[in-house]
């Protein structure tokens, strides 16, 4: 029996569409290598002579508690610069806001222009050493990227797609939601990524104000005269900016709009 021929139609329903993926097998390639980096750097610490403070300070516990307390400062700053920089960023870019445009550039400015250890030194005098001068000064430093290229982002849209918007009958929230913030999304993920790396790195010098994290294994080893632990936490500290850093390309990969 002849089977019927398939019609066009029919044929291309028939056929899935391959979608290309978001992830390619390059993006292994950096965490291994700094997985390769930590292994090294672990067997040189755990073959080599250690004094007393050494063991001290480079037991896994240690490392473990340093390490949670880097990363529980630098997530919490980083959340936090989002949820101040995003809306400030949308809100400047509205035509009603915009006489206050400068002043919120200004105010983003403020916090690059200060060197970071004399912005969080200077925060920790005004609130008190601590966690949460640790994270405020965080996020004052790390907030003009996020908050530049929030409104980067939605400046560079289109203005015939926003005319068109308004007048498909769309309202102003919507076309806020539905047009400008999506096409924006792909620059405003960019400036979060530039801030948790910014945010990661800068972290190492809450120690100074009794904030912990991976900066007191690093200031330990300079103040004590032990090579091995500054070398030990700095790699940990670089490795851990450099992962940050991946992490946030791929986040930026999966969340960027099909077709953006």
């Amino acid at each position: 029996m002849t089977a019927l021929p398939q019609a066009p139609g029919q044929i291309a329903a028939a056929t899935p569409v391959r979608r290309r993926s978001r992830l390619t097998p390059g993006l292994a390639i950096r965490p291994l290598f700094l997985a390769a980096v930590i292994l090294v750097v672990w067997l040189w610490v755990h073959y080599a002579q250690q004094d007393s403070i050494e063991q001290r300070n480079l037991t896994h516990s240690a490392i473990e508690h340093r390490l949670a307390q880097h990363i529980k400062v630098s997530l919490t700053a980083t959340v936090l610069t989002i949820a101040f920089a995003v809306p400030l960023g949308i809100a400047v870019t509205r035509r009603r806001a915009r006489p206050i445009r400068p002043f919120a550039l200004l105010l983003g400015n403020l916090g690059q222009a200060i060197p970071s250890i004399g912005l969080i030194t200077l925060i920790a005098l005004w609130w008190q050493p601590g966690f949460w001068a640790a994270v405020i000064g965080l996020v004052a430093y790390s907030t003009l990227p996020v908050l530049r290229n929030t409104m980067v982002g939605i400046q560079q849209v289109d203005p015939a797609l926003i005319e068109a918007a308004r007048g498909m009958g769309l309202s102003r929230v919507a076309v806020l939601t539905r047009v400008e913030l999506p096409l924006a999304v792909p620059v405003i993920l960019a400036g979060i990524r530039t801030a948790l790396v910014l945010t990661v790195a800068t972290a190492t010098l809450v120690t100074f104000i009794s904030a912990g994290g991976l900066g007191d294994g690093l200031v330990a080893g300079i103040n004590l005269n032990r090579p091995m632990l500054s070398f030990t936490y700095g790699v940990i500290a670089a490795v851990l900016a450099l992962f940050a850093d991946w992490l946030g390309g791929v986040i930026e990969r999966l969340l960027r709009p099909q077709g953006v």
